[in-house]
């Protein structure tokens, strides 16, 4: 089993300063100033020494976890999994950890990739029974960026040879239409076959904890329920909505832009069962 990899407790700010969030306005996306604003920073929190693993979860280890103890994800137990077809997001029977695709799909040999169609239940009871647990968000943004605001891991650059996102596919994308046109292309040749990559493939794109694929290949579920740094802070309504219930992920995945891989980018999902095809998790535990 990989060693677990000790961060330092510090006092740090999570979160995105003004100057990042004014400057994501300048840049072309596609979402406008209140989609970001639940990464508006509200000053400092103190994160004890705590260990983290170095890479996500992968389909090697989750099968392990599953010969022991006989569990059944989410996905497999409803009998489907949520896929993104040519179109949109989508129910497809059959899809889970170990048919990412759908069965019958060629997905090959997948058991150093990051395992997927993982719910929060299902992170947590393999944290469990791993002797782990699930890291906190702040825990997650410091392993990640360490106590300096960086945009991504590696540093303030973009470099799309750094981490598994839709532009390390297609090429430098910046437009909706454009990652549309780069999918259908994808799902015609393959299906909804899942763009992860071995973990640790990116040597270049380690973060200064030294933890692997913090930014893209898929999305990771923390510990924390959602909320808002600022409890006041103006935001989008759908992102208001979810504070309090939903848990928060981090990191981005394979399917996203380089501004959905930030290491303060905040995105949150249902506890209760939900998953997809580019989500996964890692562990952590008190030092």
């Amino acid at each position: 089993m990989t060693e677990m990899i000790v961060v330092a407790g510090a006092d740090f700010v999570p979160g995105a300063a003004p100057d990042q969030l004014d400057w994501l306005q300048t840049e072309g996306q596609a979402f406008p100033p209140e989609w970001f604003a639940d990464e508006t920073a509200a000053g400092a929190v103190t994160v004890p020494t705590f260990r983290i693993d170095p890479f996500p979860v992968t389909m090697a280890q989750f099968r392990e976890f599953t010969l022991a103890t006989g569990y059944l994800t989410d996905a497999e137990r409803n009998g489907y999994g949520l896929v993104y077809t040519d179109r949109y997001w989508s129910e497809l029977d059959g899809a889970c950890w170990r048919a990412p695709a759908g069965p019958g799909a060629d997905v090959g040999d997948r058991e150093d990739h990051p395992v997927v169609h993982i719910s929060w239940p299902d992170a947590a009871a393999y944290a469990s029974w791993a002797g782990k647990r699930l890291p906190t968000e702040a825990e997650w943004e410091l392993a990640a960026r360490g106590p300096a605001g960086r945009l991504w891991p590696w540093g303030d650059t973009w470099d799309r040879t750094r981490a598994n996102t839709a532009e390390f596919h297609a090429g430098e994308l910046t437009s909706l239409e454009q990652w549309k046109v780069w999918w259908r292309g994808v799902h015609e040749r393959t299906g909804p076959v899942p763009q992860t990559t071995p973990v640790g493939s990116f040597t270049n794109g380690v973060s200064p904890a030294g933890c692997h694929d913090m930014a893209g290949n898929v999305y990771e579920w923390t510990a924390s329920t959602a909320r808002l740094y600022a409890g006041g802070q103006e935001c989008d309504a759908t992102i208001r909505s979810v504070m309090g219930r939903y848990r928060a992920i981090r990191g981005g995945s394979w399917m996203n832009f380089r501004y959905q891989v930030r290491c303060t980018e905040r995105m949150y999902g249902d506890p209760d069962g939900w998953s997809n095809f580019a989500l996964g998790f890692r562990c952590a535990t008190d030092a």
